[in-house]
């Protein structure tokens, strides 16, 4: 059952706020409506949404998740690394046994929930691509 938070808004009429956008993201949940799901497969987008039909196709998140994701994981795990090296030395067997599944669980479990919020965000904040202003020459 979702949050109250993620179903108050769904008319068109009302749109969401920047708040409930990033809440109905981070679910994983269709950016209008927040009640259907996002994605068909583990990073794999639906078509178009089950519930309001909004058809997902405007998505263009990049990579954007993944060099956020990778950020954030690389500060956590070059931080942890470094404090256990200064204070313990161990060999380098036992950075690998603890570091390597430290970086999967960072990087890989996060990214469905940070491409869903980047998603939710360019739908709230109706990002397109860009597109040249003609100007008269001087």
């Amino acid at each position: 059952m979702a949050a109250p938070l993620l179903l108050k808004r769904t008319d068109d009429r009302y749109p969401p706020t920047v708040t409930e956008s990033a809440l109905r993201g981070i679910a994983c949940r269709c950016p209008r409506c927040g009640k259907g799901k996002l994605y068909s497969g583990f990073l794999t987008l639906a078509p178009r949404c089950q519930a309001c039909g909004l058809d997902f196709a405007f998505i263009d998140s990049g990579d954007g998740p993944a060099i956020f994701v990778i950020m954030l994981a690389g500060a956590i795990v070059v931080a942890a690394a470094l404090i256990v090296e200064v204070k313990y030395q161990p060999p380098f067997w036992v950075h690998a046994a603890l570091w390597l599944p430290l970086i999967l669980v960072t990087t890989i479990l996060p990214l469905r929930s940070m491409k869903a919020l980047l998603i939710a965000l360019q739908f709230h904040h109706k990002a397109a691509e860009g597109q040249l202003i003609e100007r008269d020459p001087k």
